[in-house]
């Protein structure tokens, strides 16, 4: 007999978004479609009807498709771009040129180039300026544009902003890929639609999160294109991303996309963000890095407290800052937990 673990075993964090649990409506829903037998590798209803709601919900019909990361939802999206000779262009603090190790070079075979931003957003200029770079065949050619949203510091692009940095690369011939593994943070925060957000703006391909939305594992690539990605299913079986029981990643995204539950989780998440911010930035220990615009705070807070406040709730350095993520789990009580122990240091 499993023993059963005790709630002191997992108590809740501010590390990250992937230390949460699943999300009990996902896991219910799991638990539903777990009856009979389906057709196997994405053959079956569920993901079918996964596939339509993602059609309802850009408002255009797309192209989707599930695998099991983060990591490799942004290569296999960007593989659409692929050359041999070319580049993609990203935010220096961006998830793919810091967090991804070599896989987007080694799957892409690619050059990854990293351009300065602005709380963690590209600049324009940077993006020009690269753009009039290089020497002919001497440099990589510049063939797609990432972008994250939100970014990895948690502020967010406006719709104008990815529209102009889109229309920049197309103009020079560039796809454009939108990292999305916390999207609803984003939808959330801007009070827009993913229409308003992703295909106004012009962007090809986005790879839409679950795992730190409120899924168990699984991430959706989302061509908005017609046409594009037509090659995918040979990328995924290639990329070692082809799930056989795919009704099981399929009834997470059903219940994630159901009555707009992974919006809700994203604005609970910024909520608990707000709430956190508002609770430390009147400490003078306390400075807050960036603007507070999704479920991430960043902030400098004296190194010989570091250890202390870990003790209490465990948290990422990063980067000479510290990162406090808040959860669509998060409640209220831990976050005035956390900003009474951050006090009590502070009067010490």
């Amino acid at each position: 007999m499993i023993e059963q673990p005790h709630d002191d075993h997992f108590p809740r964090h501010l590390a990250s978004d992937n230390f949460a649990g699943i999300h009990p409506l996902v896991l219910a829903h799991i638990a539903a479609c777990n009856r009979g037998h389906a057709m196997a590798y994405g053959d079956d209803p569920i993901t079918a009807r996964v596939g339509q709601a993602f059609d309802q919900l850009f408002g255009t019909q797309v192209t989707s498709h599930l695998v099991f990361n983060g990591t490799a939802a942004n290569v296999l999206a960007l593989s659409a771009f692929a050359r041999s000779f070319g580049s993609v262009v990203c935010s220096d603090f961006a998830h793919l040129i810091n967090d991804e190790s070599t896989a987007p070079e080694r799957i892409l075979g690619m050059r990854l180039i990293g351009l300065s931003s602005r709380n963690g957003k590209i600049d324009p200029s940077a993006l020009i300026e690269e753009l009039r770079r290089g020497h002919g065949v001497h440099h990589p050619t510049p063939v797609a544009l990432s972008l994250t949203q939100p970014t990895e510091v948690g502020t967010v692009y406006s719709p104008d902003e990815i529209r102009n940095l889109a229309d920049i690369a197309h103009a020079h011939g560039m796809g454009v890929h939108v990292d999305g593994a916390r999207l609803g943070t984003a939808v959330a925060s801007l009070g827009v639609s993913v229409p308003q957000m992703l295909v106004e703006t012009g962007v090809d391909v986005v790879s839409f999160g679950g795992t730190k939305q409120g899924i168990m594992c699984g991430e959706a690539v989302i061509f908005l294109k017609p046409g594009l990605g037509a090659d995918f299913p040979h990328w995924q079986k290639h990329g070692l991303q082809l799930a056989s029981k795919m009704r099981f990643l399929a009834a997470q995204f059903e219940a994630l996309l159901t009555d707009d539950l992974w919006v809700e989780n994203g604005r609970h998440a910024n909520a608990m963000a707000r709430k956190l911010r508002d609770a430390v930035s009147g400490m003078p220990m306390v400075e807050i890095a960036f603007p507070v615009e999704s479920n991430a705070v960043f902030a400098r807070i004296p190194q010989d407290a570091l250890d202390t406040l870990q003790r209490h709730t465990f948290f990422w350095p990063w980067n000479g800052l510290v990162r406090w993520m808040c959860a669509f789990d998060t409640t209220p009580e831990d976050i005035e937990s956390f900003a009474a122990a951050l006090a009590t240091l502070a009067r010490r």
